[in-house]
């Protein structure tokens, strides 16, 4: 009886060191750089506050590992307001070389009234331009939404709340990311030059300090070079599901603002392989 005491508490004690675990992820699985602050809302969870302004630049957060295949999901408050000109991120990347892979979720950010636009982006052995760009049908800063990427070996998924918005397929002859481990990114800057109507609106400073919120991050991936946790087949495997299909359908149709498929302008040789396979 005292040993079956004893093994109870036992596990009593590691549920409650996993708990404060996933509570306290900032500290337990990142690196932060600048302008980073963490707090703890009201169920003990820990909020981090990624801030923006024009003296010290902004901030993020970087991932203590790397990984190679997963899905990646964090919850984000943006911006309020006037946000023109600031990009918030939550993303993967293998390096800042110029071979890297990379697969991104940006936000950029609008003018009071106008929709916040969610760039979605593949990179490959350097290679990029794949971007696909939806405004979001919601307000971002009103309150908490979910952000989730799942990369594995035959395609990669971004899924905005219970909506997968885009499906990237890899295909055999075309360069695809899934030999690189990959470290997960927030980051928060200053885009003037680029983010808010191709660059045509900057950040207006009288609003700073921006503040991004973040809250909430998983990971079930395979950490690069060892074994992949156990379950993940789940999204191993995962490909949109007949309903999913729907779904990113209804986000092209209503909230597509660019796809780099469509663009000849910017393609004057002919369009990546991959557009005419869809």
């Amino acid at each position: 009886m005292a040993r079956w005491s004893h093994l109870a508490s036992l596990a009593v004690a590691l549920a409650l060191v996993q708990a404060a675990s996933s509570a306290h992820w900032l500290n337990d699985y990142f690196f932060t750089d600048g302008n980073v602050r963490a707090t703890y809302d009201a169920s003990g969870q820990q909020v981090a506050m990624v801030s923006l302004n024009q003296q010290s630049g902004g901030g993020g957060f970087n991932s203590k590992k790397n990984f190679l295949f997963g899905e990646f999901s964090i919850k984000m408050k943006l911006i309020p307001g006037n946000s023109a000109g600031t990009v918030s991120c939550f993303y993967l990347s293998s390096g800042t070389d110029d071979y890297r892979d990379e697969i991104d979720m940006e936000f950029m950010g609008n003018a009071s009234g106008q929709p916040v636009v969610l760039n979605t982006n593949v990179w490959a052995n350097g290679d990029g331009k794949k971007e696909h760009q939806f405004d979001l049908w919601f307000d971002p800063a009103a309150d908490f939404h979910t952000y989730t990427i799942i990369w594995n070996p035959v395609n990669i998924i971004f899924q905005v709340d219970d909506k997968v918005i885009r499906c990237f397929k890899r295909y055999a002859d075309l360069a695809y990311p899934n030999a690189k481990p990959m470290a997960v990114h927030a980051t928060l800057w200053d885009g003037s030059y680029w983010a808010t109507e191709k660059g045509k609106i900057p950040i207006d400073w009288s609003h700073a300090p921006f503040t991004v919120t973040y809250r909430n991050y998983f990971a079930d991936a395979c950490v690069g070079g060892s074994k992949c946790p156990a379950g993940s087949g789940k999204w191993m495997r995962r490909q949109p599901s007949k309903a999913e299909w729907g779904t990113i359908s209804w986000a092209e149709k209503n909230f597509m603002r660019y796809n780099y498929c469509t663009d000849g302008w910017r393609f004057p040789n002919g369009l990546p392989a991959e557009c005419s396979r869809h």
